[in-house]
Parts: C-alpha cells; sequence; structure tokens
C-alpha cells in the first residue's frame, strides 16, 4: 500500500502506470541522487523511472553514464510493469 501512494504522490506529480513495451518521450525531470527521472510520453502520460543496476542507458549506441540525462531530452524507453511500478529495462537518448 505504501509504495502505491509513494508512487503517485512523488515529487507531488501525478504518475502513470503503462504496460511493458517501449514508449518514445521527452525528459521531464532529472534526480540524480535517486538515479529516477519522470518522462512526458508522446501520449501525454508522466512515467516515473528508477533505474536498477541492470537499466542500460545508450546515446548512439554507447553505454553512457547517467549524469548525460537533462531535462528536454527525448529518450526512447522499455520499460517492465511489476505491480504498480515500472523497470526501466533500457533508455536510448535519441539526440
Amino acid at each position: 500500500m505504501f509504495n502505491t501512494i509513494l508512487l503517485f504522490f512523488a515529487c507531488g506529480e501525478s504518475t502513470d502506470v503503462v504496460e511493458s513495451g517501449t514508449y518514445q518521450g521527452t525528459i521531464k525531470e532529472v534526480e540524480p541522487e535517486k538515479t529516477e527521472i519522470y518522462v512526458t510520453t508522446d501520449d501525454d502520460k508522466t512515467l516515473e523511472l528508477y533505474f536498477t543496476e541492470s537499466t542500460s542507458l545508450t546515446r548512439n549506441g554507447s553505454e553512457v553514464d547517467f549524469s548525460e540525462l537533462k531535462e528536454g531530452q527525448k529518450v526512447e524507453v522499455e520499460v517492465e510493469k511489476v505491480g504498480q511500478r515500472l523497470d526501466p529495462i533500457s533508455v536510448k537518448i535519441m539526440e
């Protein structure tokens, strides 16, 4: 129960839980201390993504560091829905 409340009210923003799959969108917020990003998808959903040890982050096919992520960047994210949480499998910086 607590995780659900935290998921929906973190940063005071409402976030969406979507089905597992690949989505394109724009980074709305980057939280380096939590290795977390918020992505607004092209269909206007807000995804809250906490990076895991297995999340791959790439730009032009090469692995890059989390510090490369910035607000306003276009990204493609592959997510897995785990209960009411979204785990990012991969994040590709598109620009």
